[in-house]
């Protein structure tokens, strides 16, 4: 068993594969096996994550899950610690596995309860209600009335909970909850998943990661040929720069964008600026600024590092350009150029929008997938790729991984669609889902940092690298959420303090 941590990548598998693995395992092994493995693994961590407490209160589905769940009872009873079962099932209606753990609870003398028992903070939850095996039958149904009391009383309870395989009612391969079954609000204590047999991507994206809090995996003895379907991403390889390097070895960034107070009264230069001061603390070897301004550039910051373009000077196939933070309305004027022209490319805010809005360009952001060199990045949080896939912000976030590879696949490019677990997706690759970053990202301007983040890591990578935007989306979104999961306690994390906090790595 381990702690799932961003320090190394996993693979994630959907839930048509973990049902062969599954299978395969069950057809390899004794009966019950699995079963079994699985009952062990959610005890030894429940009294691991609560080695005092006085009650473990376990609470039981009439599938597979609550078998699991039934079997850690009968472990925990055997070993003398105070298990209680609410238990919703009904014996006629058991799979064959799950009936077998249900006898067993009955003749080791586990108590059941249909009620849950009194709990303070050093107890434990066990949350074995609904599982992988939530169907699409079970969620068009109405929740039924107990599961929602028992779900309602693990999340107003002072004890923690530990989810066995998956929080109830979050769907595997979306990081969704099932109709009705959302939690509300914040839970009131730690919440701990114990993954079982694979990792799945749900619970790293969209509502999974508060869902599912700390993650804990325990593979129970199987290994599997499949292919992962994703991969939680980990950290970018460590590299030292040569003594004998110079700046013209680690890249040049321009960044264009930051339309002007006097266009339409909506100042966006902060935008741009911000992306530029990500490139440059990132370690990009230069940094040029083309600010779509007018030329009203007077009341820039003191960042005498920053190299001030007008955007004709700057020569696009021999710099890496990162397009539309703050750009406004002031982008679609200068895109088709920088489509046609640039050798490597990051597209964000406005310079989505605008593409969006133009079939014309969409042509010409397809077309650079088929020019030799050309390497495309995207940035869009929610509204953008909903935007550039003629849908809505709810079709997205219904399923992040599918909208960032059909962004990736419509315009031969990588996908990095921002939110909680960041999807990066490229053609022809296994999605990465982000495992870094927290709720400080949620302010203005932490796109642009990111988007200049992925400018320098792009402007870094070698001339004949094929993997080079991939590598970069991953490792830049890492390196950002990285920086907001160091942030100190208490402090306020502006996008400003952000990107001086970056580092090359």
């Amino acid at each position: 068993m381990q702690r799932i941590t961003p320090d190394h990548p996993h693979a994630l598998y959907d839930t048509s594969a973990t049902r062969r693995i599954e299978a395969a395992a069950a057809a390899a092994l004794p009966p019950h096996t699995l079963m079994q493995r699985a009952g062990r693994a959610t005890a030894r961590l429940a009294l691991a994550l609560a080695p005092h407490a006085r009650t473990i209160w376990i609470a039981c589905g009439g599938g597979n899950n609550g078998g699991d769940g039934l079997e850690a009872a009968t472990l925990l009873h055997r070993a003398g610690h105070r298990a209680v079962v609410t238990w919703l099932g009904t014996p006629d209606a058991l799979p064959a596995d799950a009936r077998l753990s249900w006898q067993r609870a009955h003749e080791a003398g586990v108590p059941f309860a249909d009620a849950p028992p009194p709990l303070g903070p050093q107890d434990l939850c066990v949350d074995a209600l609904l599982g992988l095996g939530l169907t699409a039958q079970a969620r068009a149904r109405p929740p039924d009335a107990r599961l929602m009391a028992c779900l309602s009383h693990m999340h107003a309870s002072a004890a923690p909970t530990l989810c066995v395989d998956l929080p109830s009612g979050l769907i595997a391969d979306t990081g969704q909850y099932a109709p009705g079954l959302a939690m509300a609000g914040s839970p009131a204590a730690a919440r701990h998943t114990l993954a079982l047999l694979t990792l799945k991507s749900g619970l790293f994206t969209a509502h999974g990661r508060d869902g599912a809090g700390s993650v804990w995996f325990d593979d129970l003895g199987v290994s599997t040929a499949e292919a992962p379907g994703a991969w939680l991403a980990g950290p970018p390889p460590a590299t030292a720069r040569p003594h004998a390097s110079h700046k013209g070895s680690h890249g040049d960034v321009a960044i264009v964008g930051g339309e002007g107070l006097a266009a339409r009264g909506m100042g966006m230069t902060g935008a741009a600026l911000l992306a530029a001061s990500a490139a440059l603390h990132a370690g990009a070897g230069r940094v040029m600024l083309a600010l779509l301004d007018g030329g009203a550039t007077g009341a820039l910051p003191q960042q005498p590092e920053l190299m001030l373009r007008r955007f004709e000077a700057l020569v696009l196939d021999r710099t890496t350009l990162v397009c539309g933070c703050g750009g406004g309305a002031a982008v679609a004027g200068v895109l088709p150029q920088v489509l046609q022209q640039a050798t490597r490319l990051v597209l964000d805010a406005d310079a989505l929008n605008a593409i969006a809005a133009e079939a014309p360009l969409q042509k010409l952001l397809h077309a650079r997938s088929q020019r030799p060199g050309c390497a495309t990045v995207l940035t869009p949080h929610p509204l953008e790729a909903a935007r550039l896939l003629g849908c809505d912000t709810g079709a997205v976030q219904a399923d992040r991984l599918a909208a960032a590879r059909a962004l990736a696949d419509r315009f031969g490019c990588t996908a990095l669609l921002k939110g909680s677990g960041s999807v990066i997706a490229a053609p022809g690759q296994p999605p990465r889902i982000n495992p870094t970053g927290n709720a400080l990202l949620g302010t203005g301007g932490t796109g642009d940092v990111l988007a200049g983040l992925v400018g320098a890591r792009l402007a870094a990578a070698p001339p004949t690298s094929a993997m080079a935007a991939f590598d970069a989306a991953n490792h830049a979104c890492w390196l950002h959420g990285a920086a907001a999961d160091r942030w100190p306690q208490g402090q306020a994390l502006t996008a400003g303090r952000l990107a001086r906090a970056l580092a090359s790595r």
